[in-house]
């Protein structure tokens, strides 16, 4: 397998393109009128409830700006959400490198964008299994599956993606747009980047603790088998 060594990348790099899949729904309300507020030409694609949050708070200003993930893929989210942005066209514009010629082909040919900053934040994973009571079903059912993979994506592809996973970072990040323009440097998307990597490792951690500390008989006590 041939992997790209990338020499060539931008220091700053326009939010044009926004991913919006958050749990925690918190500082939505500053931070994304904040963005628009910065780029009114901005495009924020987003699902489910947080589709509905962001519809909410931006109101009228949301016709032409506020995207459904499933009009732009063209594929409709699944039963219960369980597949909603893990989409060839996502990923093309998470992962494409500016100065590839190939990669840029390949968003042409798809009709995708460069998505330039993901923000997203897991499904609430510990505070679950937190309860006494939680059952192995319950826990498998809160174990996000789109979030960590779109979170990966963009770290790994810092040199123009800013992966967003704490909301607490939301002001600095709106400081930098500020100050920049509508741009974000490599310095913060690395940082960024940096602290993804160590969400989602924080993340698999509690799974896998968690599924340890299981017996095979909770497990089954869960289901009815068939075909035993």
């Amino acid at each position: 397998m041939s992997i790209n060594v990338v020499e060539r990348i931008d220091d700053r790099v326009a939010v044009r393109h926004v991913l919006v899949s958050v749990s925690d729904k918190s500082g939505l309300d500053r931070f994304i009128p904040g963005l628009l507020g910065i780029n009114p030409e901005l495009k924020i694609f987003s699902t489910g409830g947080t589709f509905s949050r962001i519809g909410e708070i931006l109101g009228k200003r949301a016709q032409g700006r506020l995207v459904q993930v499933s009009d732009y893929t063209g594929q409709p989210e699944t039963q219960g959400g369980l597949v909603k942005t893990l989409d060839f066209k996502i990923y093309l514009g998470l992962l494409t490198e500016t100065y590839n010629e190939a990669h840029q082909q390949d968003l042409r040919r798809t009709g995708a964008v460069p998505i330039d900053m993901v923000v997203v934040n897991l499904y609430p994973f510990q505070q679950t299994v937190a309860r006494p009571e939680v059952t192995v079903e319950e826990a498998r059912g809160n174990i996000d599956i789109g979030g960590p993979c779109m979170i990966r994506a963009a770290a790994k592809n810092y040199l123009r993606v800013a992966p967003v996973v704490d909301p607490g970072d939301y002001e600095r990040i709106q400081a930098e747009l500020e100050k920049t323009g509508g741009s974000l440097t490599a310095a913060l998307r690395f940082d960024l980047a940096r602290k993804a990597f160590t969400h989602t490792a924080d993340y698999d951690r509690a799974i896998a603790e968690f599924l340890q500390k299981k017996s095979e008989q909770e497990m089954r006590s869960c289901y009815t088998f068939e075909n035993q």
